[in-house]
């Protein structure tokens, strides 16, 4: 996982500057072990984040939710197209397409690289929805898709944006749920 490290960290030098000299943000450690509903990715979360799984007949979801922010991991059984798998991951979203607006602002888009064996796809941008969604109505959604070794999976992280811009803990706590995503 380090080459994933190595994605998400070229990734955040588009963030804004870090929190001034002196403060030590505070970020929940991630102290809950989770597994998607197949057993096949496991990943971590803060203390009382909620969990759930949903089997489908293609894709598996597992979603976890708290302190504001969302983490969904979707996994297929198959190697799919990397292009075409990232493009289905980023219209995940949490309200339907009658209900977002087609403005969506890139932070940055369709950065590449590589994971043990697997490609890798990362972008970020923000979501604007019609309706305010647990106290925010834009929201800053990222994507992470990795594909291979006979397998498709996203990992997705949402924050609300008013949160990502004020909050470098948040920040930094996204960061590690994605890099807490692991293979048995």
């Amino acid at each position: 996982m380090k080459d994933l490290r190595a994605v998400i960290l070229a990734s955040l030098l588009a963030l804004p500057a870090a929190a001034p000299a002196g403060d030590k943000p505070v970020v929940p450690p991630l102290a809950q072990d989770h597994w998607n509903g197949s057993q096949t990715l496991r990943f971590k979360t803060p203390e009382g984040w909620l969990v759930s799984n949903t089997s489908g007949q293609q894709v598996e979801v597992t979603d976890a939710r708290g302190d504001g922010m969302r983490l969904r991991l979707l996994r297929w059984s198959a190697e799919m197209g990397l292009d075409s798998t990232h493009i289905d991951c980023m219209l995940q979203r949490l309200a339907g397409p009658m209900e977002t607006s087609l403005d969506v602002r890139y932070e940055y888009d369709f950065v590449g690289g590589e994971v043990d064996g697997r490609r890798v796809l990362d972008s970020a941008f923000v979501v604007e929805y019609d309706a305010v969604i647990d106290g925010d109505k834009k929201w800053r959604q990222r994507n992470l898709t990795i594909v291979g070794k006979g397998e498709s999976v996203c990992i997705v992280t949402y924050v609300r944006n008013s949160l990502w811009k004020k909050s470098t803990p948040a920040r930094k706590l996204l960061t590690s749920l994605a890099e807490s995503v692991k293979w048995p």
